[in-house]
C-alpha cells in the first residue's frame, strides 16, 4: 500500500484527458505536412480541434465507456481522433493498418466496438490488400453493433454510413455555438478515474491469437511522466513519429506527447522517413531495429561497392571495426594503433553522412519492439550517434527500461528500470516486472490474466534474461521461443538471427529445429545486395532475382556467413542446413509482425514442405 500511495503522489494528473490541460497554448506542439508544406501547430490550435471533435463524438451519441476503433496508419489526424474520443469518455481500440478483414473483425467483435475510424481507402503499397474502408465494408454486415463510421480522409467511394472527420468537427463546433449548450467535457474529465480503461490494445505477438490488453488512465499517465523523469526524453525534444499507433511503442510516444513538454513531427510514411527527417531535423527518433539494420547494411553495401583504393580502405576499416565490436561486447578495451586512422579516414565521413541523413540534430535514437544487435549499436556509437535500446511490452504500456545517452548507454542491455518499476528474475530465468504501467489484465480472458499476473502484481514477461548489479537488464530470449532439439538441447534462436541479419546479403532469417535432430534456417535475401554480388561474380543478372537466389555462387557466399556465425556457437546450436527462398517476407503475406519481427511458428508452418526436405 505504501508503494502504491507513493506512485499516486508522483503523478498529480488523474487521467489522460487532464494531460492536455498542462500545455502552454502558445507553444508549438506538432509539425504536420499540409498541402505539400510543413506547418507548425500550437497546442492552442490542437486542443481547440480536439475539443470540437469530442463534442462531435458526443453529438453522434458516444457515451462514456464506448469503444472507438481506429483502423489507420500513423498521422496527426489519428491522434486528433484518439484524443477527442478520450475527452468524450471513450475507450480506444487501435488496429494495425495492415490487418486483414478477418483480424479486424475479430478485434471489433471481441472488444464490442460501437464507432470505427478509418483513414482512407487506398490499397496497401504492395496492392495485396484493398483499402481500409473496403475491408471494413466487407465485414460490417457481420458486426451489427457498430453504429458509426468516420473517415480521416473521405474516400472516393463513400456511402451514407460514412462521415468525414471535417464533418464530425463541424457538428462539434455547431454544438459548441448553440446558445443553450453547456459542455459536458469538464464533467466527463472529472468523472474518469485512474483505474478506468483508457484503451484496449491488442497484442501483435509472433504466436497465438491476439489478446486485448486492458490499459488504464493511470497506466498511461505514469508512463507519460516516467519517460520524462527517466531522461529518455527531455523538455523541448522534437520527436519524429512514424511507428504504428496500434503498437504500444508508438502509443507511448503519443501519450507522452499528450501531456509533456515535447513536440511531435509526423512523418508522411516510413518510405519518406529520411526525406522528412532532413526537412525537419528532429532531436529524437524512436524506431524498431530493422531501421538501424537497413541503415547499417546500406552503409556496408555502398562502401564495399566502391572501386579501387577507396573500396580497399573501407574493407580494411570494417575489419578493424569487427575487432573493436568484438572487444566491446566482451567488456575488454580495444587497442590498435591503426584504429584512430580508420576513424579519421572512414568512420568520420560515414558519421557526417548519417547525421545529415537524419537532419543533423539527432540527440538519440530509441530502439524498441525487438532486440537490437549490439554490433549495430556499436557501429552507430562509433559514428557519434546514440542508439538507446529499451524494453517494453503491450502489457506494460511499452518501455519499463531504457538506456540513456553517453556513459549510461550500456550497449547489449535494455537499460535500467523507470522510476517506480521493479524487476526481478524468477528461478527459471524469466523476467518479472511490477509497477504503475502494468496492465489491468486481458479483456474477457480471466484465466490468461491470472497466468500472467500474480496476486501481488508481478507480471510474467515470458522473456528470459538477467539483471546486473546496477539494475541493467539483458534479455537473452523468449521463454516460449527456445528451440528444443530432439537431442534435448535448448537453443536460443534470437541472438543467432540478429547476428545473421547484420550481413547486407540477408534480409530476413528464421531459425528452426524444434523437436528436430538439428538446427536449420530459412533465409530471404536483400535483392539489391544479391544483384550486386551477382555482378561481382560475373553472373547474368537478366535471369531474374528468383533464379539468382538459387545460384551456387550466391549460396556459397551465404554459407560463408553461416560458417562465421557457427564458429561462435556450441555444436548443437550450429546451423547444419538452410533454405534460401526466392521472395521476401512481409506483414501482408503473414510472416512479419507490424514491428517487423518474424513469426517463427507461422514461418515453420508455411514452409513446412521446404523444412521437411532438409530433414529427410
Amino acid at each position: 500500500m505504501l508503494r502504491e500511495k507513493k506512485d499516486r503522489e508522483s503523478f498529480p494528473v488523474a487521467n489522460c484527458i487532464q494531460l492536455l490541460q498542462r500545455h502552454d497554448p502558445a507553444k508549438v506542439g506538432a509539425h504536420v505536412k499540409i498541402g505539400g508544406e510543413w506547418k507548425e501547430l500550437t497546442w492552442g490550435e490542437i486542443v481547440e480541434r480536439v475539443t470540437a471533435l469530442a463534442e462531435g463524438f458526443i453529438e453522434l451519441g458516444l457515451k462514456p465507456g464506448d469503444r472507438v476503433a481506429i483502423f489507420a496508419d500513423t498521422s496527426f489526424e489519428w491522434c486528433l481522433a484518439d484524443f477527442a474520443q478520450l475527452c468524450a469518455g471513450g475507450i480506444s481500440v487501435p488496429i494495425y493498418g495492415s490487418n486483414t478483414p478477418e483480424e479486424v473483425a475479430f478485434i471489433l467483435k471481441d472488444s464490442g466496438v460501437r464507432f470505427v475510424v478509418v483513414d482512407h481507402d487506398l490499397s496497401d503499397s504492395n496492392h495485396r490488400q484493398p483499402g481500409r474502408w473496403s475491408r471494413i465494408k466487407s465485414i460490417r454486415d457481420a458486426l451489427p453493433d457498430i453504429e458509426h463510421f468516420i473517415a480521416l480522409k473521405m474516400p472516393s467511394n463513400p456511402d451514407d454510413k460514412l462521415i468525414g472527420l471535417d464533418e464530425l468537427e463541424r457538428r462539434g463546433r455547431a454544438r459548441q455555438s448553440d446558445a443553450g449548450h453547456s459542455s459536458c467535457l469538464p464533467e466527463i474529465a472529472a468523472r474518469v478515474g485512474e483505474d478506468d480503461l483508457s484503451c484496449i490494445l491488442y497484442t501483435s505477438g509472433t504466436v497465438g491469437t491476439p489478446k486485448g490488453v486492458m490499459l488504464t488512465h493511470r497506466n498511461w499517465v505514469s508512463q507519460s511522466f516516467n519517460v520524462m523523469r527517466s531522461g529518455v526524453l527531455v523538455p523541448g525534444d522534437q520527436v519524429m513519429l512514424f511507428l504504428p499507433l496500434a503498437h504500444s511503442f508508438g502509443r507511448a510516444v503519443e501519450m507522452t506527447w499528450m501531456g509533456q513538454d515535447i513536440s511531435v513531427s509526423f512523418a508522411e510514411s516510413i518510405d519518406k522517413l529520411l526525406e522528412n527527417a532532413k526537412e525537419l531535423s528532429p532531436t529524437v527518433l524512436p524506431a524498431v531495429p530493422r531501421v538501424f539494420e537497413k541503415a547499417f547494411n546500406r552503409v556496408v553495401a555502398t562502401g564495399r561497392a566502391s572501386e579501387g583504393l577507396q573500396g580497399n580502405v573501407f574493407d580494411w576499416a570494417m575489419s578493424l571495426f569487427e575487432d573493436y565490436a568484438t572487444a566491446k561486447a566482451a567488456g575488454r578495451p580495444f587497442r590498435s594503433l591503426r584504429f584512430p586512422i580508420a576513424r579519421q579516414l572512414v568512420f568520420s565521413k560515414i558519421s557526417q553522412k548519417l547525421k545529415a541523413q537524419f537532419g543533423g540534430r539527432i540527440r538519440c535514437f530509441i530502439s524498441g519492439g525487438a532486440p537490437l544487435t549490439p554490433r549495430i549499436a556499436y557501429f552507430f556509437d562509433l559514428c557519434g550517434l546514440n542508439v538507446c535500446e529499451g524494453f517494453g511490452m503491450t502489457e506494460t504500456c511499452a518501455p519499463t527500461h531504457c538506456n540513456l545517452t553517453g556513459k549510461l548507454n550500456h550497449i547489449g542491455t535494455c537499460g535500467r528500470p523507470f522510476p517506480g518499476v521493479e524487476a526481478k528474475v524468477a528461478e527459471d530465468g524469466e523476467i518479472l516486472l511490477r509497477g504503475p504501467q502494468i496492465m489491468k489484465g486481458y479483456y474477457n480472458l480471466p484465466r490468461e490474466t491470472q497466468e500472467a499476473l500474480s496476486a501481488d502484481g508481478w507480471l510474467s514477461t515470458g522473456d528470459i534474461g538477467t539483471l546486473d548489479a546496477e539494475g541493467y537488464m539483458t534479455i537473452t530470449d523468449r521463454k516460449k521461443d527456445l528451440i528444443k532439439t530432439s537431442g534435448g538441447k535448448y537453443v536460443a534462436p534470437a541472438e543467432i538471427e540478429n547476428d545473421l541479419k547484420t550481413n547486407a546479403l540477408v534480409s530476413q532469417v528464421s531459425i528452426q529445429g524444434d523437436k528436430r535432430n538439428f538446427v536449420s534456417a530459412l533465409f530471404t535475401l536483400n535483392e539489391e545486395e544479391t544483384r550486386a554480388l551477382a555482378k561481382e561474380r560475373g553472373l547474368d543478372e537478366s535471369q531474374g532475382f528468383a533464379r539468382l537466389t538459387k545460384a551456387p555462387e550466391i549460396i556459397a557466399e551465404l554459407q560463408k556467413i553461416v560458417d562465421s556465425i557457427n564458429a561462435r556457437q556450441p555444436s548443437y546450436a550450429t546451423i547444419k542446413k538452410f533454405v534460401v527462398l526466392d521472395h521476401d517476407w512481409s506483414q501482408e503475406t503473414g510472416e512479419l509482425t507490424p514491428t517487423l519481427k518474424v513469426k517463427r511458428r507461422v514461418v515453420g508452418e508455411k514452409y513446412k514442405k521446404e523444412l521437411d526436405e532438409l530433414y529427410r
